[in-house]
């Protein structure tokens, strides 16, 4: 197992997504507002209100947790309920930060916000070392496919900062970590509350000689950037622009979406699924300017050589690069509702912009997310995880979640109500048999 002090030099600094989880109380909340406080990220007028609020609970210095804590249950109870989204800047890259509740009864909330993380901070309190909850959100932040897990041991300050209380939760963490399957894994002592090695070095743990947490998160990989990805184009409107002034350049068939994975460019050869036809790429607009190319979460609009009838949940990909299609699938699913999921009941299934019925055909298993143990199932109730097979009435294309995050995920919804009941994570498996040979084995399964 890999614990380098460094990532590659050659990385992309862009936009980096991550998340903070944990146990409850080991400070998440605390630490998104320390790193927003100390790279200077937080409003005047915002500081004012938060020294105001942390006044009126009695506290003579500024409560930084109350800055990603918006419910007022969550101000009241000094908890984390739901995931809390905030965006900064360090002039090097922009960032994303989701924060995570911690407690059990909110599994969904925190597997909804690690599901578009690329990295995640999981908080362990110096004082309480690894627990349960610890080793369940490790579980879930691998089970999403997060590629790079940063533990932070924080609250060193009430350890007196004593490198053997991290030494040794490393040393247990690691043991867990090497049962569980998880690959690389670094490790960073901190105080949020003082700011030692969130921002700034400090003083007190010039024993520890690796970065700190805002050094990490500067030279962590951006999202896309660590192996090739085939194009992958969801269609999600048909546009159809006049112009009366210039009606030879607006007059037009164009295709509007995000570019999931991959990239193309003009003259490039593109299959349409599900019927298969076959053109090139006429034309790529970007807020109505042509531009050569399209990458990877870029919102933009295709014009095609051909004239072919395409619509709302077709996809377009590269001609000898397309998914097969499945009409039964292996995933693993979060259910997200309070009403408990039937296999007696059809649920309409969304991939990517496609949206086609499903039945469960198979509970394999449910996981018990603390024990990680599996167990016989006949229905799933609100935060269970379980391993499902389904039966769906038209094909989809999809590709195994391990290599592509957005076409391998999916949501279940329920048809009376229009709600969104389940979340689920596509599988390799004998459905899905093009990727075999491309897909490293990846152990964040919920079960084999």
């Amino acid at each position: 197992m890999s614990n380098p002090h460094e990532f590659p030099n050659e990385i992309d600094h862009g936009l980096l997504r991550f998340l903070t989880c944990g146990s409850v109380d080991d400070g998440k909340s605390t630490l998104i507002g320390r790193l927003l406080y100390d790279t200077k990220a937080i409003l005047a007028d915002t500081l004012g209100a938060l020294a105001a609020t942390s006044q009126r609970r009695g506290l003579t210095e500024l409560d930084l947790s109350l800055l990603t804590d918006g419910l007022q249950a969550e101000r009241e109870q000094g908890i984390t309920i739901d995931v809390a989204y905030r965006y900064f800047s360090t002039g090097t890259r922009n960032y994303i930060i989701a924060d995570a509740p911690g407690h059990e009864q909110y599994t969904r909330n925190m597997v909804t916000a690690a599901s578009t993380a690329n990295l995640a901070i999981i908080l362990v309190d110096a004082r309480k070392g690894v627990l349960t909850q610890t080793r369940r959100h490790s579980y879930l932040a691998r089970l999403v496919g997060i590629p790079h897990l940063v533990v932070a041991v924080n609250k060193m300050d009430l350890v007196d900062y004593d490198p053997a209380v991290f030494a040794r939760i490393q040393e247990d963490y690691l043991d867990f970590a090497a049962r569980l399957g998880i690959g690389e894994v670094r490790f960073i002592p901190l105080s949020a509350l003082t700011g030692e090695m969130v921002v700034e070095r400090g003083e007190r743990l010039g024993w520890y000689d690796g970065p700190t947490l805002l050094e990490i998160l500067e030279s962590a990989p951006a999202a896309h950037t660590e192996q090739p990805e085939a194009f992958r184009f969801p269609v999600q409107y048909v546009c159809r622009p006049r112009d009366a002034a210039n009606p030879a350049l607006h007059d037009y068939r164009g295709f509007m979406g995000r570019v999931e994975a991959g990239e193309i460019a003009i003259g490039d050869p593109v299959t349409v699924l599900p019927s298969g036809f076959e053109t090139r790429i006429k034309d790529i607009q970007l807020g109505g300017v042509s531009q050569p190319t399209a990458i990877h979460e870029q919102s933009v609009t295709l014009l095609l050589e051909d004239e072919i009838d395409i619509s709302r949940g077709d996809l377009l990909v590269r001609t000898g690069a397309a998914p097969e299609a499945i009409r039964e699938i292996d995933a693993c699913v979060c259910w997200l509702a309070e009403t408990p999921l039937s296999p007696a009941r059809h649920y309409l299934l969304r991939h990517t912009t496609r949206e086609v019925r499903a039945r469960v055909a198979d509970i394999k298993h449910r996981l018990d997310v603390n024990t990680l143990e599996r167990g016989p199932a006949t229905q799933l109730r609100m935060n269970d995880i379980a391993r499902l097979t389904l039966k769906l009435a038209q094909p989809i294309f999809p590709d195994p979640y391990v290599v592509n995050r957005a076409t391998g995920a999916f949501i279940l919804i329920d048809e009376s109500t229009n709600n969104t009941v389940g979340a689920g994570m596509i599988k390799e498996s004998e459905h899905l048999p093009h990727w075999r040979q491309a897909v490293t084995q990846w152990a964040g399964d919920c079960g084999q």
